[in-house]
């Protein structure tokens, strides 16, 4: 049976200081999709992931989220609605524990449950052995997960991930990538992922829509990610 669509845009328009990025972009997302959002760097996709969350406005058109129209919402009120982001670049609090990370992570839903702890945990182990260390102290990888972990501990419909392999080993990237497949099989969990590594993209998701100048000039479905030659001149910098 088809699923209900959980987010769309339609003729969504948004930019910085006057500057239009996005171009009028119209995208659908089902429940328990993982979508990507791929296309050279300067296109837009991370003005759109944070459209998307309510960090930059929509200058026009709508952003509906399980049915409501949320593009005026601020963005801790579209997070307590269940949308989930983690930012290009990770944005831990690099003086706080991984346990104070997480516990920020749990302030829109009241506070960490030992359950919700113990699920983050059982995701990404390296975040209990590291509890009570500095997260600034720790590696790009590292920080990504907790990033993640952070993310998950408030139980997220839809979890927005914005480069989530940028700077970060191959090994550990091929891990989350693995997390995250799990973790949307086990729980349904919608994830949509803005990424330039092809492997990545493969891993995960199950189709994609291509972004070029602020415009969706493409949607790829699963087979067409096999494609490798077609992916690199969609990705090309």
């Amino acid at each position: 049976m088809r699923k209900e669509v959980l987010l769309s845009t339609l003729g969504l328009r948004a930019g910085y200081g006057g500057k239009p990025v996005l171009q009028g972009l119209d995208i659908e997302v089902r429940e328990s999709e993982i979508v990507a959002v791929i296309g050279r760097n300067g296109v837009g996709k991370s003005t759109l992931m944070k459209s998307l969350i309510g960090l930059i406005p929509a200058t026009q058109g709508s952003i509906v989220y399980q049915g409501k129209a949320v593009e005026r919402l601020a963005a801790h009120r579209r997070a307590r609605l269940g949308l989930g982001y983690v930012p290009q670049g990770r944005d831990v609090f690099p003086r706080l524990t991984v346990g104070e990370n997480i516990a920020v992570g749990g302030m829109r839903a009241g506070g960490v449950s030992e359950a919700d702890r113990e699920r983050v945990l059982s995701y990404f182990p390296i975040l209990r052995e590291r509890w009570n260390q500095r997260a600034g102290t720790m590696s790009g990888g590292q920080q990504q997960q907790l990033a993640i972990g952070r993310v998950l501990v408030a139980n997220p419909s839809l979890i927005l991930l914005d480069e989530p392999s940028e700077g970060i080993q191959p090994n550990i990237v091929q891990d989350i990538a693995r997390i995250m497949v799990e973790l949307n099989r086990a729980t349904g969990t919608t994830i949509v992922l803005v990424e330039q590594n092809i492997d990545m993209i493969r891993a995960m998701a199950q189709r994609c829509y291509v972004l070029d100048k602020g415009r969706i000039v493409a949607e790829l479905e699963r087979d067409a990610l096999a494609d490798g030659e077609a992916m690199r001149r969609h990705l090309a910098v």
